[in-house]
């Protein structure tokens, strides 16, 4: 059986709370690309790596024949500046914030809507 590593991407990602928005200001990309990512059956190390640093999840407990748990310890303690410098004011990941926050809202309150459609 073939895995699909968008499908176990986008499952750690939601079961542990992170919005598409922040996974993608932290890895660079538009979150049009995370979705992207979400619906490839197989995606390079590469990309899997780095989203694993920047929500600091371990890989290689679903993805054991790419990883091993060593890879994410050093990808952790290398990824730890992203989260002192978001805090900086002039900082390139604090100024989408705002922005990444009022589509994250926009997208909630979307969702919202649509539940109350269907049930109406």
């Amino acid at each position: 059986m073939l895995i699909h590593h968008g499908q176990i991407i986008e499952k750690v990602i939601r079961r542990n709370g992170h919005s598409i928005s922040d996974v993608a200001r932290l890895t660079n990309v538009n979150r049009r690309s995370v979705y992207n990512w979400f619906n490839q059956q197989q995606l390079k190390p590469e990309i899997i790596y780095r989203i694993g640093c920047v929500i600091n999840h371990d890989f290689s407990e679903e993805l054991p024949q790419l990883f091993t748990s060593e890879d994410f310890q050093k990808g952790f303690r290398k990824s730890s500046f992203l989260n002192t410098s978001a805090e900086e004011p002039d900082s390139p990941l604090n100024k989408n914030l705002w922005k990444d926050k009022y589509v994250d809202l926009l997208e909630r309150y979307n969702s919202l809507l649509l539940l109350r459609i269907s049930v109406a």
